[in-house]
């Protein structure tokens, strides 16, 4: 542990751990996985949990390291379809075969694209950019894909919460669409 978080941070780390659930130490050990791993240059760093065929225990993790967005993107889509659960689409990035017999009601209490909606308007309130500009800066360290982005501008270009501009297409919110964020 000291090789990978240092030494102070790693005895922190011993201290915080102790008082706390396992599922606690768990996330907080996977948190502080990935802060380290950022800390060496790796701006892009996916956590996808395997749960046991209970759903109740965590067999393992897998994290994915990159420098490279295009890299990050590609996998996260992956991970996305891996997925064994998620609520309004969004993806859980946890494989649990438990999942499938779950009841859905307590999905569908969670509303992670209005969490999107709310970020989006203020996190870049004031601000215009392209949608692939907004993904971009947005998208790192979230389980939100490029199309819930799309779906999410979308929705609030027509409840009037932004502007666009640029040639529309056909097929959907081009990346290249300027969107205008109010104050």
């Amino acid at each position: 542990m000291a090789a990978l978080f240092g030494d102070d941070s790693s005895e922190r780390l011993r201290l915080e751990l102790r008082p706390m659930s396992p599922s606690e130490r768990e996330s907080t050990i996977v948190n502080e996985l990935a802060f380290a791993l950022k800390g060496f240059g790796h701006r892009f760093v996916l956590p996808f949990c395997f749960k046991n065929e209970s759903g109740k225990r965590t067999t393992h993790h897998l994290i994915f390291v990159s420098k490279n967005f295009k890299g990050y993107e590609v996998m996260k889509g992956i991970m996305a379809q891996a997925s064994s659960s998620g609520e309004q689409g969004v993806p859980s990035f946890v494989y649990s075969p438990a999942d499938s017999r779950r009841q859905q009601l307590l999905f569908e209490l969670n509303r992670p694209l209005d969490d999107l909606r709310s970020m989006l308007l203020e996190d870049f309130a004031g601000n215009t950019l392209t949608m692939k500009d907004i993904y971009m800066k947005h998208s790192v360290d979230r389980p939100y894909l490029k199309k819930h982005y799309k779906e999410v501008l979308v929705m609030l270009e027509q409840d009037g919460l932004v502007s666009t501009s640029g040639r529309k297409s056909k097929r959907g919110f081009a990346d290249y669409i300027r969107v205008k964020f109010p104050e």
